[in-house]
C-alpha cells in the first residue's frame, strides 16, 4: 500500500477554556475560606493588586492626624519615668525582681538560645501516649522494636490496621514474637487498644476487669452476632441464664469504649463559615453576602503609571506588567461576577423556598438545579458550581445550599420534598414507644395517613441515611 500525503479541511466546534475562563470557574465554586486563601496568594504574586483599607481605619488615621497633641502633652509623654511616676527606673525594676514577679521579657529557667517554637506545647496523641508507656517498660530490644512498629500501625481509634504477618515482616522477627509484642501493647492504657476488630476490643476491656470468664466474656466470644442484633432471649437460652442476667451483662458491655483512642485525638474542629446570610427585616427577607475577612482589591495606581511610562521599561518588563494587568482586571471582573451569581441563585432559592424560611422544614418544596438554571437563564453546571461547598445562614439555622435541592415524592394533593419526608420519619421514630418500636411498614401506613405515598424500601433507605437503626435494634429492654 502506497503512502501519500494530502491536505484536508474540516469544520468542528470545540469548547476551549482559556486560562481566564478557568480562573472564573474556579472562583465561582470556591467556598469562603478557600476564596480568602486564593485572593491572598494573588495579592502576593500580582503587583497590580492591592488591598483597600477599611474605611474605619482610614477615618481613624485622619482623626489622628487632625488631633495633633499639644506641646504640654508632648513634653509629658517624652519625659523620663522619674518625672512621670516619681521614682527611678532602677528602683522600679529592682522591686519587680525582688518579689519574684516575671517581667515578661526573660525566663531565668530557659536558655536564651531555645527557639520560641520549641516552647509551644501540644496535647499528646495516642501514638505519644503509647510510646511513653513503652519507654517505661522493660522489654528486650527486639520486642521493643516490634511494639513500636505495632504502635505506628494503629489508627486514631486505637485499632491495628496491619496483619500480624505484616508486622512480623516489617520487624524482621518470627510471628510468635510479633504476637507476643501485640499482647504486650494490648495491656497498655487505654483499655482495648491494639485490637483488630470491635469484638477483640471489647474482650480486652472485659479481661482488664476480670470478666473474661464471666457471662460478659461468654457473650462477647460466642454470642457476639446475637448481641449486635439484640436477640437477648436467644442469648439467655444459649447460656442457660435468665433474660435479666443477659440485660445486666449488656449494661456492662455498653459501658465499654468502642473507640479506645477517642480521648487522645488531636483533631481540630473545622468551623463552617457561611457564604450568605438571610435575615428578616420589616416582614421581608434580605440577602447579604459574607465578605468578612475577604480582602477588597483594586488596581495599583503606582504600577499603572509605571506601565504608562513605556520608555522607562525594557521589553521584558513591559510584557510582564501587561500580563499582570490583564490578570488583575480579569480577577476583579470574575470576583464581581461571582458575587452577582451567588446573589442571584440565593435570591431564587429564597423565592422557591420562602415557606421553609417562614414555617419550617415540613414546608420545604422539591427543587432541582435545572429549575433554578432555567429561571435565571444559566447553565445547570453553573448553578451546580455555585451551590457546591457553600453554606447559608438564616434564622432557622445553618444549611448547605444543596439542602434546598431535593427530589419530589408524589403526594395525594401535591409533591413533597424528600428532605421534609426524612424529617417526618425522624420525628415519628423519636416519638415512638421505645418498648414497642415501629416497623418500616407501620411508618409507611402513618405517612399514608398524612397523604404521603412511599414504599417500605424507601423508608428503610431514608432511615439508613439518617443513621437510625432497625426496629429490633431500637427496642428497649427493661
Amino acid at each position: 500500500m502506497a503512502l501519500e500525503g494530502r491536505l484536508e479541511l474540516r469544520l468542528a466546534q470545540k469548547l476551549i477554556l482559556t486560562p481566564q475562563l478557568q480562573q472564573a470557574i474556579k472562583l465561582l465554586q470556591l467556598p469562603q475560606l478557600e476564596l480568602l486563601q486564593s485572593l491572598t496568594q494573588e495579592l502576593v504574586e500580582n503587583p497590580f493588586l492591592e488591598e483597600i483599607l477599611d474605611r474605619e481605619v482610614e477615618e481613624r488615621e485622619e482623626i489622628t492626624k487632625e488631633a495633633e497633641p499639644s506641646e504640654d502633652i508632648m513634653e509629658d509623654t517624652e519625659a523620663p519615668l522619674e518625672k512621670i511616676f516619681g521614682f527611678t527606673t532602677d528602683e522600679y525594676f529592682e522591686e519587680r525582681g525582688s518579689d519574684g514577679r516575671d517581667l515578661g521579657y526573660f525566663n531565668p529557667g530557659m536558655e536564651a538560645s531555645v527557639p520560641f517554637e520549641h516552647t509551644i506545647s501540644r496535647k499528646p496523641d495516642l501514638y505519644d501516649h503509647l510510646l511513653w508507656q513503652l519507654g517505661l517498660s522493660r522489654v528486650s530490644e527486639t520486642t521493643g522494636k516490634t511494639c513500636e512498629i505495632i504502635i505506628g500501625n494503629l489508627n486514631e481509634d486505637g485499632y491495628l490496621q496491619s496483619t500480624i504477618e505484616e508486622i512480623a515482616k516489617m520487624a524482621e522477627v518470627d510471628i510468635k514474637v510479633a504476637e507476643e509484642a501485640l499482647r504486650f501493647v494490648q495491656d497498655f492504657d487505654p483499655p482495648g487498644v491494639g485490637a483488630r476488630d470491635l469484638k477483640e476490643c471489647l474482650l480486652l476491656q472485659a479481661k482488664q476487669l476480670d470478666l473474661e470468664q464471666s457471662l460478659v466474656g461468654d457473650m462477647l466470644r460466642e454470642g457476639f452476632e446475637d448481641l449486635e442484633k439484640k436477640k437477648y432471649q436467644h442469648l439467655a437460652a444459649k447460656f442457660n441464664v435468665s433474660v435479666g442476667d443477659v440485660l445486666n451483662a449488656v449494661k456492662i458491655i455498653e459501658s465499654f469504649e468502642p473507640r479506645p483512642g477517642r480521648n487522645y485525638t488531636n483533631e481540630r474542629v473545622n468551623y463552617i463559615i457561611p457564604d450568605v446570610y438571610i435575615f428578616e427585616a420589616e416582614g421581608s427577607y434580605r440577602i447579604m453576602l459574607n465578605d468578612e475577612g475577604v480582602p477588597r482589591l483594586r488596581l495599583s495606581n503606582y504600577y499603572r503609571k509605571l506601565l504608562a511610562n513605556k520608555n522607562s521599561l525594557s521589553p521584558g518588563d513591559k510584557q510582564f506588567l501587561e500580563e499582570k494587568l490583564r490578570s488583575a482586571v480579569w480577577l476583579l471582573k470574575s470576583l464581581d461576577q461571582r458575587n452577582k451569581t451567588i446573589y442571584k441563585v440565593t435570591e431564587n432559592i429564597l423565592k422557591f423556598q420562602e415557606d421553609f424560611f417562614r414555617k419550617g422544614i415540613e414546608y420545604l418544596r422539591p427543587l432541582n438545579l435545572k429549575d433554578v438554571a432555567g429561571e435565571l437563564g444559566m447553565h445547570e453546571s453553573t448553578v451546580s458550581r455555585v451551590t457546591s461547598n457553600k453554606y447559608l445562614q438564616c434564622p432557622r439555622g445553618l444549611f448547605s445550599f444543596r439542602f434546598f435541592f431535593s427530589s419530589a415524592i408524589k403526594g395525594q394533593t401535591a409533591d413533597v420534598s424528600s428532605a421534609s419526608v426524612k424529617d417526618l420519619i425522624k420525628r415519628i421514630i423519636t416519638e415512638e414507644n421505645p418498648d414497642a418500636p415501629l416497623s418500616d411498614q407501620q411508618i409507611v401506613e402513618m405517612l399514608k395517613n398524612k397523604n404521603i405515598t412511599i414504599a417500605r424500601r424507601t423508608v428503610a433507605k431514608y432511615r439508613d441515611e439518617l443513621k437510625i437503626p432497625s426496629q429490633g435494634r431500637r427496642k428497649r429492654w427493661a
